[in-house]
């Protein structure tokens, strides 16, 4: 079982990984599509305002850089099984916001939401395997006590 368990982790990592290496390669492209999707709150304005500043970048371009890196960050700790339950975690959160901002097939009319549903679907399993490894951890489990219960 821990081979199988092991080899799951290395192959659901390498959709973060993929995910966040796109980002970084098309930086302007992922920010462009951030700008459209996501409005600044007026409560952080003036934060971003400030790191745009300090970095010289605007602040879509700045998320994509920070969401790519996250992204192979989160999937190559999972795949080295380092602090895979934190970083599902942290996963869950993100691809729920991701859900939320990017695939919104509830504001969209019927025919044309297919592929947000379809989408948001596939990041609503990716929130359950995160949850799995989340569940199981990095901890060594007992030969008498099973992984996933009585199941």
């Amino acid at each position: 079982m821990p081979a199988f368990v092991t080899f799951g982790r290395v192959l659901f990592a390498v959709l973060f990984l993929y995910s966040g290496a796109t980002k970084l390669f098309g930086i302007a492209a992922t920010a462009d599509f951030i700008a459209a999707k996501v409005a600044i709150p007026a409560l952080l304005a003036p934060y971003t305002a400030q790191l745009e500043t300090m970095t010289g970048m605007p602040t879509p371009q700045l998320l994509a850089i920070v969401v790519g890196v996250f992204e192979i960050v989160s999937g190559l700790m999972i795949a080295l099984n380092f602090g895979a339950r934190f970083f599902a975690i942290l996963l869950i959160f993100f691809v729920a916001a991701a859900t939320f901002y990017f695939h919104d097939f509830w504001n969209q009319s019927s025919p044309e939401n297919a592929k947000s549903l379809m989408d948001a679907l596939k990041n609503l399993s990716i929130i359950g395997a995160l949850f799995i490894i989340a569940g199981y951890g990095r901890s060594a489990r007992s030969a008498i006590v099973p992984a996933y219960g009585d199941v």
